[in-house]
């Protein structure tokens, strides 16, 4: 059967739905969608089809958006989404995950709800805001946000969450209770560069096919753990900086991943020398090469937030990354060669790469 390949965009002005076929040459474009809210985060729960949003909007709160027309209707819903009358008060929901027939959902404040009525109505995971390292958190740039949500791939009682900037944490109780997974990856911004927790992971995602190894793109360098995240080796030598936000691994080879790095926290966060290009592992960050066939190779003073890049599964993998000046590129080579399709999106704050049946 033919496939489509859809990029579900967020953006700081809602969301859009880009539609190719399999070759992924040519684009149609949808939207904007959620009626303008700020979209952080965008998946499609496989098992139902649906697409759901994470948004918050100054003026309404924060809600979780669902389509299960493939985007040509949407509702939302925020029921549950507090912390109660004595907590903070929410400001955005910033990432989902979908496990069988349960979501969940990462926010701001940082802390992780569940849904098991497909997103009508959620329920506070208190395990890990009840960590006893909670009084220390203290935020990243962005805010203290819940930005990561990592599945394990075989055990359903097992996830990863990713907080800036306090780390990684790992349950195997289904959340009842959480450690942090944090050894080996620095935080040269404290006077501890080694803490339990106080590292500001930016972006991590696991490895086709090897259940306990994980990448990490972080604001002090990029890292591999082998062993579920109980340890981190730094993969950042190769590199042009040892600062960025986002990283995708490859669908079926766990040896491969894509990084785009940035000049750094305090000299403008955009791409090195304002020469564009996306860096690629294939021998698990041992070594990596620049990617920038097509892409502008002077003044390009881009910007790619944490949540901006994702692939799709066809082979070749396809590789798209979006702007904080509204452009999005595209690879269909794995990124061999680039090509801009979109130019004049709001700024883009997340991609993600689904491919569905024609």
């Amino acid at each position: 059967m033919a496939k489509r390949v859809l990029l579900l965009v967020g953006t700081k002005k809602g969301a859009f739905i880009l539609e190719s076929d399999g070759n992924r040459r040519h684009w149609s474009l949808r939207g904007p969608m959620c009626e303008g809210w700020p979209i952080h985060d965008l998946i499609l729960d496989t098992g139902s089809r649906a697409i759901l949003a994470a948004g918050g909007s100054p003026w309404y709160g924060e809600a979780v958006w669902r389509s299960n027309d493939l985007g040509e209707t949407w509702t939302h819903s925020s029921a549950g989404l507090t912390y109660g009358d004595d907590g903070p008060s929410m400001r955005s929901v910033w990432s989902l995950a979908a496990i069988d027939s349960t979501l969940f959902a990462g926010v701001e404040p940082a802390g992780l709800f569940r849904s098991q009525d497909g997103g009508a109505t959620w329920s506070h995971v208190e395990g890990l805001t009840n960590h006893p390292t909670r009084p220390t958190w203290e935020p990243g740039a962005g805010g203290l946000i819940l930005h990561t949500i990592v599945p394990h791939p075989t055990d359903r009682e097992r996830m990863w969450v990713g907080i800036s900037a306090v780390g990684i944490f790992e349950t195997r109780d289904c959340g009842a209770s959480w450690e942090p997974r944090n050894r080996g990856v620095r935080a040269d911004f404290l006077p501890d560069p080694h803490p339990i927790t106080g590292q500001c992971v930016h972006k991590f995602a696991p490895a086709a096919g090897e259940p306990e190894t994980l990448y990490q793109q972080n604001h002090c360098g990029a890292y591999r753990s082998d062993d579920g995240g109980s340890s981190w080796q730094e993969i950042t030598p190769g590199l042009p900086s040892q600062f960025g936000f986002p990283l995708v691994t490859h669908p079926r080879d766990p040896d491969s991943a894509w990084v785009i790095p940035l000049n750094g926290a305090d000299q403008g966060r955009f791409m090195p020398g304002g020469h564009a290009a996306v860096w690629r592992t294939r021998d698990r960050g041992a070594t990596w090469a620049r990617l920038d066939d097509g892409l502008p190779k002077h003044d390009a003073f881009l910007s790619v937030l944490r949540e901006a890049m994702a692939r799709d599964t066809l082979d070749p993998v396809g590789i798209t990354f979006g702007t904080s000046t509204g452009q999005l590129w595209h690879s269909s080579d794995a990124g061999d060669s680039w090509r801009r399709i979109t130019d004049t999106l709001p700024e883009i704050w997340a991609v993600e790469a689904v491919v569905v049946d024609g």
